[in-house]
């Protein structure tokens, strides 16, 4: 199994920065994909970037996720997510995940099965 740990903060004002941390733990580690997705009220998750352990190669779900960037800490089992120039439309609930080396693509968010707690991300004045 594979504890996630997120970290981070939790509100931060329009223009700021965002900087989440996600730790891995337990004793299964064997991951291929990390990433990070956001939930709304009223709204289903929806993947905002993802990872590939393997190659460090990353995908976002659209245009309105470029400005996310991810990246891994090998030594410290962990995976970051970081935006500048936040905007109010970045508020939402972000959820860190890992997927096994069965996962058939990095940006299939539906099929990761490690979830974290989620962490609240409010943007505001």
């Amino acid at each position: 199994q594979v504890l996630l740990v997120e970290s981070g903060v939790a509100s931060v004002q329009p223009g700021g920065s965002l900087r989440l941390s996600c730790a891995g733990s337990g004793s299964d580690l064997i991951i291929r994909c990390m990433t990070w997705v956001r939930a709304t009220p009223g709204k289903e998750r929806e993947g905002v970037i993802a990872i590939d352990t393997i190659i460090e190669n990353s995908w976002t779900s659209g245009s309105a996720q470029r400005r996310f960037v991810i990246s891994r800490d090998k030594a410290k089992n962990t995976v970051s997510l970081q935006r500048n120039s936040l905007k109010s439309a970045d508020t939402g609930i972000y959820y860190c995940a890992a997927a096994r080396p069965s996962i058939r693509a990095c940006d299939r968010w539906s099929e990761y099965s490690n979830w974290g707690r989620g962490t609240q991300v409010t943007v505001s004045s």
